[in-house]
């Protein structure tokens, strides 16, 4: 029933991932008339979880669990309804309980629209294994 990746959740985003050669994550989305805040314009509040979201995968595509700690979003254009967009995540740091990562938003004309950094821990090993096994469809494609 997760907002963003859930199959079966009826409001969801139902946003599909997909890791490349580098370990990069990528999703695509076309934002629909529900989706918006202003007229127009997608809500900032879902562009940060799908950040949030894009960002957590790139730790799960190489098998590290992990919860946001702290997520920094920056907008520079405003996410028409309507038009496709592209995602991609990284992760740029790793310590043995933190893991920085850094994602971004862009346009059907290539043009970046939001960018965002956060700071992720990773969850415990017992914890962890809880959750695979309950999240055994969760996964990064």
């Amino acid at each position: 029933m997760c907002f963003v990746c859930g199959r079966e959740n009826p409001i969801g985003l139902h946003l599909h991932f997909f890791v490349d050669d580098a370990n990069r994550v990528h999703a695509e989305f076309t934002p629909r008339e529900e989706h918006q805040g202003f007229p127009g314009v997608m809500h900032g509040g879902l562009l940060t979880t799908m950040l949030d979201e894009l960002i957590g995968r790139t730790a799960i595509a190489i098998d590290l669990w992990c919860m946001t700690v702290k997520l920094y979003v920056r907008f520079k254009k405003p996410v028409p309804i309507g038009e496709p967009i592209k995602m991609q995540g990284e992760i740029t740091k790793k310590s043995s309980r933190l893991l920085e990562g850094r994602g971004e938003i862009r346009l059907a004309d290539g043009s970046l629209a939001v960018e965002a950094t956060g700071t992720y821990m990773k969850i415990p090993d017992a914890q962890m294994e809880e959750y695979k096994s309950a999240l055994a469809w969760w996964r990064v494609e």
